[in-house]
């Protein structure tokens, strides 16, 4: 019996020893096993440009994957994943035929299986989308976060609670998406036809303290955490495809910031990357831009300022991403793509433009240009000198063989100028100075050209300025050469310093505010006068073919005064203008094509008229301090 007992007690042991090592299997192959947090894209489309597409998925566990897709009208391919197992690449070539719908991406290791979801969306109607724009526009740039607040539920969301405070102005204001979709009346009435919205990526969910501030919010949009998600504080990707429909049912076109130089210091890849390239550097070692613009025109210059300039990190903060690693500027392409053909967009304005090597802007324009033919791209070079700013636009090769079919580049050439003579009473000669060098750009007449925007002081909180400088600024903006853009309360005479300052909440957007600047009834004093006078200065340039295509001719500059003509076919309007503290009479010789038997009427109030004579070659006029008119020429019959 002893025998039996202790037999029975060994086989007990075997078959705990066994129990135990199953369970232990068990849990390890359930700890091991493939997890899925994200898929980027989510979507794609078929018969687009674009296939395959390049799918990123980020997890968990993904070493040594295979890739296979639930259905046969998806094939997956060239499958990549990184070191620590937390990225997976796979290529997903979509069939012609493919109908709309949802799959999954069915990702198998020895460990486990786990599906990734990936959508087949219905391709949207080009009529009406994907417009591009030009001079016959005029462009609005709005920070949603400081427009108007027309969802107060999303002001303190759940996921990023105490970012919202509208007394810390480097914190969250509430104004969002459903904000603008609120007041595109007024836009449409204000007379402007495009709107430029600054990055809606979703940011950071955390405030950070720095040297320059407490409790510092990305609520300005330029540090992306996530490439395909709205922030939260504006609304959802499903809110921002409504105002895109919204707005061009009343006619007015949509522009979207995007990053590609950088991303948030938050972004999950600064601390766990796709690939050991995808930035330039790490956050422990990188170098600090220095911003050295020049360094990349030149044939032979300082390398180690060009290298700070293309891959250090902006701000010494913001890590940067590296556009020579192949998944990264694949990807980077891809997501540009996906936001146009997700949404309907007409434009993309492209943030700190010469930071990035220059052969994937050609890359990344012309897989643009592929999908969507009349798409335009606009970037951000800030330098004062033509030289520079016209080395970016696309439309010729440049030195190192590449065009970068950069659509046009923003004018700082002559926000420069146009602020040191209208603020600081230089010659008006600064402005002509600057319009003599367009021939250095392929094509100059599609320059953005602007007084104002997010990154500078208003133009009102600039010393020296005055609402008549304002006015004859605006004059000057709206009738030169160009595609003008207004920035967001610059019409209402909004003053503002340094950032955040110059951002400051649109009056009328946000509960409480003491009064409503979007309604005739709520503006006060200067925003009144200020707004009435550019209103009409913008019905006045869509009525005049001249104004926004026609070619610019200077008759007369002096340190104060200045004339030019805009001729368009039979549409003739002449700009004077008087920068002087003193009235002054003007004397303007006109050149033949618009002399003989017509007649001269004011453009911009016909009920105004205007004190001066036209003897056919030549016309004299007063103009009042600081002051501006425009007529336009009629033929007597």
């Amino acid at each position: 019996m002893k025998a039996i007992a202790r037999k029975i007690k060994y086989v007990g042991l075997l078959l705990s020893l066994l129990l135990l090592l199953l369970v232990n299997s068990a849990t390890h192959a359930t700890q091991d096993a493939p997890e899925v947090a994200k898929v980027e894209p989510p979507n794609w489309w078929a018969n687009h440009s674009i296939n395959p597409v390049r799918v990123l998925i980020r997890g968990k566990n993904l070493n040594g994957a295979r890739v296979e897709s639930s259905s046969t009208d998806l094939q997956t391919s060239n499958v990549k994943t990184n070191a620590a197992g937390t990225y997976l690449f796979v290529d997903v070539t979509i069939d012609a035929n493919a109908s709309v719908g949802r799959r999954a991406l069915k990702i198998t290791t020895p460990q486990g299986t786990v599906d990734a979801p990936f959508d087949l969306a219905a391709p949207l109607a080009r009529a009406g989308r994907f417009q591009g724009f030009t001079p016959d526009d005029v462009i609005y740039l709005i920070m949603p976060d400081r427009f108007s607040d027309g969802d107060a539920t999303n002001n303190d969301p759940a996921e990023s609670r105490g970012l919202y405070a509208r007394t810390n102005p480097r914190a969250y204001h509430g104004g969002d998406l459903q904000g603008i979709i609120d007041h595109l009346p007024y836009l449409k009435d204000l007379g402007v036809t495009a709107i430029w919205v600054t990055p809606v990526y979703d940011n950071s969910n955390r405030s950070h303290d720095f040297d320059y501030g407490k409790n510092v919010t990305d609520y300005h949009g330029y540090g992306a955490t996530d490439y395909y998600r709205v922030e939260e504080h504006l609304g959802t990707l499903e809110k921002f495809k409504e105002l895109v429909e919204r707005a061009h049912a009343m006619g007015l076109k949509i522009i979207q910031d995007q990053v590609a130089n950088h991303t948030g210091p938050d972004h999950p890849w600064a601390v766990d990357s796709p690939t050991p390239t995808w930035y330039n550097g790490t956050v422990a070692n990188h170098l600090n831009n220095v911003f050295d613009i020049k360094s990349v025109t030149q044939e032979n210059p300082d390398r180690s300022r060009l290298e700070a300039t293309l891959k250090g990190w902006f701000a010494n903060l913001l890590p940067d991403l590296n556009q020579d690693d192949s998944e990264t500027a694949r990807y980077l392409m891809q997501n540009a793509v996906w936001w146009v053909s997700a949404t309907g967009l007409d434009g993309i304005r492209q943030d700190t433009l010469p930071y990035v090597p220059r052969q994937f802007w050609a890359d990344w324009n012309q897989a643009l240009q592929r999908e969507f033919p009349q798409l335009t791209t606009v970037g951000e070079v800030f330098d004062g000198r033509p030289e520079i700013t016209a080395f970016f636009q696309g439309g010729r090769a440049q030195f190192d063989g590449i065009d970068t079919h950069l659509h046009t580049v923003f004018d700082f050439a002559s926000y420069f100028a146009l602020r040191d003579v209208f603020i600081r009473h230089q010659p008006m000669s600064r402005l002509t100075e600057v319009l003599n060098q367009d021939p250095l750009y392929p094509n100059a007449r599609v320059l953005v050209t602007f007084l104002g925007n997010h990154d500078v002081r208003r133009f009102l909180g600039e010393e020296g300025a005055s609402v008549e400088a304002l006015k004859n600024a605006f004059t000057y903006l709206l009738t030169m050469r160009g595609t003008p853009q207004i920035y967001s309360g610059d019409e209402i005479a909004l003053r503002g310093g340094d950032d955040p300052d110059n951002r400051r909440d649109f009056p009328g957007g946000f509960a409480g505010d003491d009064h409503n600047a979007f309604t005739a009834d709520g503006r006060v004093g200067k925003e009144r006068k200020v707004f009435k006078y550019v209103r009409a200065l913008l019905h006045m340039r869509a009525q005049h073919a001249a104004l926004r295509s026609g070619e610019m001719k200077m008759l007369t500059t002096t340190d104060n005064t200045l004339a030019f003509l805009r001729r368009a076919g039979n549409d003739n309007v002449l700009v004077v203008m008087n920068n002087s503290d003193k009235a002054c009479e003007i004397d303007i010789a006109l050149p033949l094509a618009v002399q003989g038997s017509t007649a001269w009427t004011t453009a911009l109030d016909e009920a105004k008229g205007w004190r001066g004579q036209a003897i056919h070659h030549k016309i004299k006029l007063v103009l009042e301090p600081r002051d501006s008119m425009v007529l336009q020429q009629s033929r007597r019959r």
